[in-house]
């Protein structure tokens, strides 16, 4: 991989990942368009550090109050905080345990073209469905363990290419009441510990890797991945509270419509 694939590459990772329109999706073009090769491994691990050094620092307060507030709670001290700590441990539960089970028969059978289309059409709508639906309009504070597992098992079918787990989750967060906003928050949150147990992977996979590793483009995609990602979610944030999800549900359909029509 040289420096210009490892910058567009990384890009578009960093801005895919925390939209609702599939990371998955959006890789398949330039390799089909360009005949990129697979990125690789290790290419994989440090821009999923990088998209992951995003969230945890944009929502560091957060990430640093519900840290607390958990290991407090071992203790028997209990607060809201606490409790969305728990939850956002439950809602992860799902994906881990899918991913553990089903991780290597998805990559075996699910990674085509055609499942990508499919998966980017079918969520997209079901987005969209969610998006415009009477909610209770709930914050985050009014989950309990119920919604979240909801929400959790919706996670855990971003495992199928195309799905985005961004986009199931804030799906699923939508259909059972939240906000918007509210909606996103705990899907960047959830992605924190989803995003942390995809790195343990990735680096399981790399120990012991006989190949080498050219560490320039993997500097230059983890410096894109992570600033891309960064404004990534400040700017989601800001317009989907007004614009709602239907810009990317017009994306998405547009995208399955030109992956059916020129790779499937």
């Amino acid at each position: 991989m040289d420096l210009i694939q490892a910058f567009w590459l990384a890009l578009i990772q960093g801005i895919t990942e925390f939209l609702p329109i599939s990371s998955s999706a959006h890789l398949i073009l330039p390799s089909q368009l360009l005949g990129w090769p697979d990125q690789g491994l290790a290419f994989d691990a440090i821009v999923n550090l990088g998209t992951l050094a995003a969230v945890v620092i944009y929502f560091r307060q957060d990430v640093v109050s519900l840290l607390a507030a958990w290991l407090r709670s071992l203790t028997g001290r209990h607060c809201d905080q606490s409790k969305l700590a728990w939850l956002i441990i439950l809602g992860t539960i799902p994906v881990g345990l899918s991913g553990l089970l089903f991780n290597d028969f998805i990559g075996t059978h699910f990674r085509s073209t055609l499942v990508v289309a499919s998966s980017t059409l079918i969520f997209g709508l079901l987005l969209w469905w969610a998006d415009a639906k009477p909610s209770e309009k709930r914050g985050i504070e009014d989950l309990t363990w119920q919604l979240v597992l909801f929400i959790g098992i919706a996670q855990a079918m971003a495992l199928i290419p195309g799905t985005s787990r961004s986009g199931v989750t804030i799906t699923a967060a939508l259909l059972v009441g939240l906000n918007r906003v509210a909606a996103a928050r705990f899907s960047f949150l959830l992605a924190i510990p989803v995003g942390a147990l995809a790195g343990g992977y990735e680096a399981l996979g790399l120990i012991g890797n006989p190949e080498p590793v050219n560490w320039a483009p993997l500097g230059v995609s983890l410096v894109v991945a992570f600033v891309s990602a960064y404004l990534c979610i400040h700017y989601f944030l800001k317009m989907i509270s007004n614009m709602g999800m239907l810009p990317f549900v017009i994306y998405r359909l547009v995208l399955a419509g030109l992956l059916f029509a020129f790779f499937v």
